[in-house]
């Protein structure tokens, strides 16, 4: 594995749908086989769709949904950029405290976002706010 001489990233704007989940994970997943990340393309792949989607199901309007993907030395952070300005709910300890109810269909989100990443959170923006996550950079087999 080589590491990139600079911090890369990518800002990709997508429309305010369902279809944007799929293409999202796609994009997260070009770009950090592209450029031989060793960040997990799988778990950031999954954190990614449920921020898009969570932005998609959350968000009223038709403004695009931005997607942000930063390399860098230590892994890769990814941001969803919405219009919203209303955070998206404890992304540091469940709301409500306890487990999900495993009967429900929605509630996870969250919560593998918060188990999965190695830090998350949100912040507001000019024009709404900014959910992120970071992954860290996975040891290969040859330890580096």
């Amino acid at each position: 594995m080589h590491e990139p001489a600079s911090p890369a990233s990518w800002r990709i704007a997508l429309p305010h749908t369902a279809a944007a989940v799929p293409v999202a994970r796609a994009l997260v997943r070009t770009a950090l086989t592209d450029i031989e990340s060793s960040a997990d393309t799988d778990t950031a792949e999954l954190l990614t769709a449920e921020l898009v989607a969570n932005a998609v199901e959350h968000t009223v309007g038709r403004d695009p949904i931005e997607l942000v993907i930063e390399l860098l030395p230590t892994g890769c952070q990814v941001e969803v950029h919405d219009s919203s300005p209303l955070p998206p709910g404890d992304l540091t300890a469940p709301d409500p405290p306890g487990a999900p109810d495993p009967w429900q269909e929605h509630g996870r989100g969250l919560l593998l976002i918060r188990t999965l990443s190695s830090s998350c959170g949100h912040r507001p923006t000019g024009s709404g706010k900014a959910v992120w996550f970071t992954l860290p950079t996975r040891r290969g087999a040859d330890g580096h």
